[in-house]
């Protein structure tokens, strides 16, 4: 009889949930990477717009001032976005790595029967190879003595 374990559909069931928390791992990733971008793109634009202040007309200062201190409190809103969005990922990541426990678990308790039932399968073998044997050796006793009986019987003809 083939190793079957009682607990496969559980097992296949946490395996199914923890791939799942993989993709929302991943998608937690991604968030967090647009929100690296924007961060990003937001200084480029800060740079940017300090360069062109530098070479700029007198008069636009005034504007430039007022677009630079917008982008500054911009860069401070995606920050604490990014942040947040970090935060979330690291309770994905923590959930993920629980599930990951919870899937390991089970495969080494399915691990450990096998084992078990593997040796409990070669003790059996090993008996049945035993149990032949003591045949095999009370066969060959037996012909031993018949033939025994029969030099016996021909040597008293």
């Amino acid at each position: 009889m083939p190793f079957s374990y009682r607990l496969q559909k559980v097992l296949d069931f946490r395996i199914r949930e923890k791939e799942k928390q993989l993709l929302v791992v991943q998608e937690a990733q991604q968030r967090v990477a647009e929100a690296e971008q924007a961060i990003i793109r937001n200084n480029e634009e800060i740079e940017l717009t300090i360069k062109n202040k530098r070479v700029a007309d007198f008069k636009l200062m005034e504007y430039y001032d007022k677009y630079l201190h917008h982008l500054w409190d911009k860069a401070e809103e995606l920050e604490a976005h990014r942040q947040e969005v970090q935060k979330i990922l690291d309770q994905e990541l923590m959930t993920l790595t629980y599930m990951e426990q919870r899937v390991k678990v089970l495969e080494k308790h399915k691990e450990r029967l096998k084992e078990e039932y593997d040796y409990e399968q070669k003790q059996i073998e090993m008996k049945q190879f035993s149990e032949i044997g003591v045949q095999r050796f009370f066969q060959r006793k037996n012909e031993e003595i018949e033939e025994q009986e029969r030099i016996n019987k021909q040597e008293q003809i």
